[in-house]
């Protein structure tokens, strides 16, 4: 619950800050937001398979194994980011195309999938870690995280607002957060603290 909650308020907080520099801001991005969700939930496919893989091989008692398949589904999700963030990168205009008509938004849209594109190996490596470890069981450790990360992430985006930043500031915001969700979760993994056999 508190991973969760704290997810949806960094990204509520984001639109908020979207809103508050105008209404084309808005729009492009809340079209960024529903392209970066969409490109997350193909590398989420890897995530959900390293959840699987995980507590299959801790359930049984393998935690090699499950270091080792860990290990191989953080390759292929940012692998599988840097394909999807290539793509989006060379088709930015054409997709922001799908949405508007306008000239200035599709520039704006274009604007922050470049953002959207450049972020695809780091959310490939925090989505599969996070499965990995929602696989082992370790919910209590995400919960923790996600809301130091999320404040961190809210102190951000109302310096942002303060500030009265535009996209380019509120996305370097968003950027960090994805950045700290992968420290966070980088550190577990490392830590090998996640590794718990048999309890599954």
């Amino acid at each position: 619950v508190l991973r969760t909650l704290s997810l949806r308020a960094a990204f509520t907080l984001a639109t908020a800050a979207a809103a508050r520099v105008g209404v084309q801001a808005v729009a492009a991005h809340q079209v960024a937001i529903q392209v970066w969700s969409t490109l997350g939930l193909a590398l989420d496919a890897v995530a959900i398979a390293g959840q699987s893989l995980t507590g299959r091989w801790l359930g049984s008692g393998a935690a090699e194994q499950a270091r080792a398949a860990a290990r191989r589904m953080v390759e292929l999700d940012v692998a599988l980011g840097v394909v999807v963030g290539g793509l989006t990168l060379v088709f930015r205009r054409p997709i922001a195309g799908l949405f508007t008509d306008d000239p200035v938004l599709i520039g704006l849209i274009a604007y922050l999938l470049v953002w959207v594109a450049l972020a695809g190996p780091l959310n490939g490596f925090v989505f599969a870690l996070d499965g990995i470890l929602i696989g082992a069981g370790d919910l209590a450790y995400l919960g923790r995280a996600m809301t130091v990360v999320s404040i961190a992430f809210l102190a951000m985006g109302a310096a942002v607002i303060a500030a009265g930043g535009g996209l380019g500031w509120l996305w370097t915001a968003l950027t960090a957060f994805m950045a700290l969700r992968g420290v966070a979760v980088w550190w577990r993994w490392r830590s090998g603290r996640w590794l718990v056999t048999g309890t599954l």
